[in-house]
């Protein structure tokens, strides 16, 4: 048993002895480039670059402060009117009308996506004309400071009952009296403050026969008629 523990320790000296020689090499190394350090010269501008360099990096608490920017809008804003939900404005404009004399005997009805206020034309016109009356210019400025402010498109639909037009009225068909009556009522619109394009359109008789049933008198009444017709998307500008 004495034989193997010399023979260990025997075995375990050499180890342990190349770890004295490394030591000594690592100690002359630095001694040698130490020396070599203290012999050089180091330029300022040069070390106070890299310790600035160093100390920047080392110091993540420093904050750069940004000047903030001083222009009022620093990107372009653009401004999109919107559309008037049709519902809500079927109220405004049933609240308008009530209190007119003449417009109040319009019908404000929605039809599929659009908004449609029927203005029985005996109420605008004398017969066979085109040329409205005070009272009628009044009535159409009331209703245009109600849609003046409305961002909708707009459009005013001219119709006649199958009576051609008189000898008298100056117009030739009822084509014709049906387009200058929807133009009357649209340069009024226009006059009252609705700056937008209105697109004028006239269908003489051809949409009587789609009336509902009523009495005779009342469908040619209905029949001769001008619609203003409110869209639900938004106008062109003028």
């Amino acid at each position: 048993m004495r034989e193997d523990a010399d023979l260990t320790k025997q075995k375990e000296g050499p180890k342990a002895a190349w770890m004295v020689t490394f030591a000594d090499l690592v100690s002359l190394m630095l001694t040698f480039f130490v020396l070599l350090f203290s012999m050089s010269s180091v330029k300022m501008d040069d070390w106070e670059a890299i310790t600035d360099t160093l100390t920047q990096s080392l110091n993540p608490s420093k904050v750069t402060t940004v000047a903030a920017a001083t222009a009022e809008f620093n990107i372009g804003t653009i401004f999109r009117r919107q559309a008037t939900d049709l519902d809500y404005l079927a109220g405004v404009l049933e609240s308008g009308v009530a209190e007119d004399e003449l417009l109040k005997n319009a019908k404000i009805m929605q039809q599929d996506d659009r908004l449609i206020i029927a203005l029985p034309g005996d109420l605008l016109f004398p017969p066979g004309k085109a040329g409205m009356p005070d009272e009628a210019r009044s009535a159409l400025f009331t209703l245009g400071s109600l849609l003046r402010n409305v961002g909708n498109q707009i459009g005013v639909n001219g119709h006649t009952d199958p009576t051609p037009p008189g000898e008298g009225s100056g117009y030739a068909s009822n084509w014709e009296l049906s387009v200058a009556r929807a133009a009357a009522v649209a340069n009024t619109l226009r006059q009252s403050g609705y700056t937008d394009d209105i697109v004028a359109y006239g269908f003489a008789d051809s949409h009587y026969n789609l009336l509902p049933e009523m009495t005779q008198a009342e469908r040619d009444r209905l029949g001769r008629r001008v619609d203003i017709v409110v869209f639900p998307t938004v106008g062109g500008g003028a």
